[in-house]
């Protein structure tokens, strides 16, 4: 597949915290087709994230109180985050400008403006500080030293991730508006159909 060759040419970025993995052009795995997956966590034992772009017919009003509904981004629905523990709800949210998300106890930072948003605790202690989340059930996981296989592979480019890549408005295609803000090539692979064979 032309997608190893593609990805394997272009300098890489070291996978982290706050940093996206966008599959290559004609991925085959069904289920990562077209993904971009923002990382929360990426070390030595495990490295797991949510993809950004599987939403679901789940409306989040329908499932969590009004506080925390109010707070997520339209659409307001969960995403499906990946395929483990699809019973958990992981929280993403974008703070507002000035927000200092190291010092804060219910927010963990991932990137600029862009933090892990700790559920547990009540919405009040996050609201004031958010501009926005979006809520996932389960996520995507990679055992010890699989998804530099991956990478290798050419299965997967690293980019760093934008505050606003979290809150997307439903109908964006983010697949190709990551791939159309990183060096070329890959601006030219942002209109790949998402199923080349009815092209």
């Amino acid at each position: 597949m032309f997608a190893d060759r593609l990805f394997n040419a272009l300098e890489r970025n070291e996978p982290a915290p706050g940093q996206l993995l966008v599959a290559a052009p004609g991925l085959k795995d069904e289920f990562f087709a077209r993904s971009v997956i923002l990382l929360l966590q990426c070390g030595e034992e495990v490295t797991f994230g949510v993809n950004l772009v599987m939403r679901s017919d789940v409306a989040v009003p329908n499932v969590m109180e009004n506080d925390w509904a109010e707070l997520v981004s339209k659409p307001k629905a969960f995403y499906i985050g990946g395929p483990v523990e699809q019973s958990a709800a992981v929280a993403v949210g974008v703070t507002k400008p000035g927000v200092d998300i190291d010092s804060h106890p219910r927010l963990r930072r991932l990137a600029n403006r862009l933090a892990h948003v700790d559920l547990n605790g009540s919405v009040d202690e996050v609201a004031v500080d958010l501009i926005g989340m979006r809520l996932f059930v389960g996520y995507s996981e990679w055992a010890p030293g699989q998804l530099d296989e991956e990478i290798e592979r050419g299965d997967w480019y690293v980019a760093p991730a934008l505050p606003f890549d979290v809150i997307a408005p439903g109908s964006s295609d983010l697949w190709a508006d990551v791939m159309a803000r990183q060096p070329m090539p890959l601006p030219i692979y942002s209109t790949y159909p998402a199923h080349p064979g009815e092209n």
